[in-house]
């Protein structure tokens, strides 16, 4: 194994002896040298091996010797994350930890000291699904107002393209994928009808209702767009004609929310959840959301929407017929 040229400093730990310390140190090295992890990520892998050699020297009553760290049995390895989990660690954390644990356990089987098969034999923690904030009414409804941008030096033709994608993804809850994968031909034109039909995850279609006023905004961006829009081909496009990429709309978002004072959650995605959350805090029907979503499960958009346990009852005794 190629090594540093970079002299190694052993790391003095009061909690394990000098052999541990110097592979410790060895294994940080490599990490930065050979892996090019960043600074943080090893900070954090430091940290956190410290933090399970301190408990084990507690644990154990003595020092944490190479052979002893070899020789880890899988329920050390439990008591330590569960004195890590009632410090309020959360999940994130937690797997991070074991991460660190676990690249440490293979560089030493790696250079022959000894195989630590207890860290494999750990299950990583469950972390709970990370889902958007929503964003207030108002300001959803300025991220489709072109207006917005009028200091920008863009051609008026995108500030509308942009709005009306917007709109499309906050008036019909769309994926922006299944924004910017709409054909011409898929969008009627205003007062010619009110659905478009995406196509999802799994290659799924659904029909989606479309609000006049977002059919109109999208009217306007065809009627200023300078490229041909074939009934074919995509409806959104790029500053050069070809099927508008994700991450233009991700950037203007970056630069609207900064003008509207949002935080860094306000993104495209938000926008969908926000549709789904704005239309239940009015009395939408969870199926009827489901449905609009594209959710193959229930248990989705109960999670993707923030409802709780509450709101579920509140529904179950409203509308069950034998209340």
């Amino acid at each position: 194994m190629t090594r540093s040229a970079a002299p190694v400093q052993t790391i003095d730990l009061d909690c394990a002896d000098e052999g541990l310390a110097l592979e410790m140190t060895r294994w940080l090295t490599h990490l930065r040298a050979e892996r090019r992890l960043s600074p943080k990520t090893l900070e954090a892998y430091a940290r956190d091996l410290r933090q399970c050699l301190a408990f084990l020297c507690e644990h154990w009553g003595r020092r944490v010797s190479l052979k002893a760290f070899a020789a880890l049995e899988a329920s050390d390895v439990r008591a330590f994350m569960a004195m890590r989990r009632a410090d309020d660690i959360g999940g994130r954390s937690l797997m991070r930890a074991l991460a660190g644990l676990r690249s440490f356990g293979r560089f030493l089987e790696r250079e022959g000291k000894g195989k630590v098969g207890a860290l494999s034999a750990i299950r990583a923690p469950k972390i709970g699904k990370s889902l958007p904030k929503p964003i207030q009414m108002a300001a959803a409804k300025r991220f489709a107002d072109a207006d917005e941008r009028a200091g920008e030096d863009r051609d008026p033709w995108i500030w509308a393209r942009d709005a009306a994608v917007m709109a499309l993804l906050y008036g019909s809850g769309l994926r922006i994928s299944e924004a910017l994968g709409l054909k011409h031909r898929d969008v009627p034109k205003p007062g010619e009808g009110d659905v478009i039909v995406v196509t999802g995850k799994g290659n799924k279609t659904r029909m989606v209702p479309v609000l006049q006023n977002v059919l109109a905004l999208i009217a306007d961006y065809t009627a200023m767009c300078p490229h041909p829009l074939p009934p074919a081909g995509p409806i959104f496009v790029g500053a050069r004609g070809a099927q508008l990429s994700p991450r233009i709309i991700q950037l203007t978002m970056e630069r609207l929310r900064g003008a509207l004072g949002l935080p860094d959650s306000a993104t495209p995605h938000a926008l969908r959840h926000s549709f789904a959350t704005h239309l239940l805090s009015r009395g939408g029907d969870l199926r009827a959301i489901q449905e609009l979503l594209g959710h193959a499960s229930l248990s989705t958009t109960q999670i993707y929407t923030g409802i709780d346990s509450e709101r579920l009852l509140e529904v179950y005794r409203t509308a069950h017929p034998r209340r």
